[in-house]
């Protein structure tokens, strides 16, 4: 956001990326593991604000910076690089290659990632 500019509240933030990454609600709360009502929630002036956590999934969702999307401050766009530092496990993974697939992961809705389970567990073997 340019200095000059009005301040947009967290509540349209949210409701911002979210259009621009052409999601609906459902399809949000899908990727954040909440309900649609929650989403809204968060998208209503005076509404509920979402846990940290979940502005993290919000920001790789919608491929917004999660600096602007918590505060408004900076530009709204993220880099590749930048949405994969956002992920709350970064600490946790071993090698790029882990925290690619993490990423990948966290972006499918719920059933296609117990699919991805069963994937995995099968080459595991």
């Amino acid at each position: 956001m340019r200095k000059g500019k009005a301040m947009l509240a967290m509540s349209d933030r949210i409701r911002a990326a979210r259009t621009s990454a052409g999601m609906s609600q459902t399809q949000l709360a899908m990727e954040t593991g909440v309900k649609r009502s929650a989403v809204a929630q968060w998208e209503r002036r005076g509404g509920t604000h979402p846990s940290v956590s979940h502005l993290a999934h919000i920001a790789i969702s919608t491929r917004v910076r999660f600096e602007w999307l918590a505060t408004g401050r900076g530009v709204c766009k993220a880099s590749g690089e930048e949405l994969l530092m956002t992920a709350p496990a970064q600490d946790y993974v071993r090698d790029d290659l882990e925290g690619n697939i993490l990423s990948l992961l966290r972006r499918l809705p719920p059933r296609k990632r117990q699919v991805a389970q069963s994937i995995i567990e099968m080459l595991a073997v």
